[in-house]
């Protein structure tokens, strides 16, 4: 991929993941409202959660590769396979003071991602 096509897929995964971002702030309060039971699952809540993290990852893993591809160091090195679970999350999110929460979940991710799976210098 030529230099060009990567900077403009990267603008256009950038916009369509700003577009629909969700804040911190409205995933913690959207899973609040989500029982913890099996049939969590089935609700379009907790799809559209796992939906948004799903996202959060693929943003992060495409600025990682175009990073990469640009000949520059990326901001994390995040490998193929992460493994988070419900409680991880909520409490990484949790844990970012109520005035910071309006930020994306793909940022607080990125945050937490390149704390978690820094690149090595």
């Amino acid at each position: 991929m030529n230099k060009p096509t990567l900077i403009l897929a990267l603008a256009a995964s950038l916009l369509a993941s700003s577009a629909s971002a969700m804040t911190v702030q409205e995933f913690l309060t959207t899973a609040d409202g989500i029982p913890r039971n099996p049939t969590a699952l089935l609700r379009s809540d907790t799809r559209r959660l796992m939906n948004e993290m799903k996202a959060a990852f693929k943003t992060i893993r495409d600025e990682q590769a175009a990073a990469r591809a640009a000949g520059r160091r990326p901001a994390t090195c995040v490998p193929d396979k992460v493994s988070v679970n419900t409680g991880e999350i909520l409490g990484r999110f949790s844990s970012i003071p109520p005035q910071r929460r309006g930020i994306s979940v793909t940022q607080a991710v990125r945050e937490w991602m390149a704390e978690a799976h820094p690149c090595p210098a």
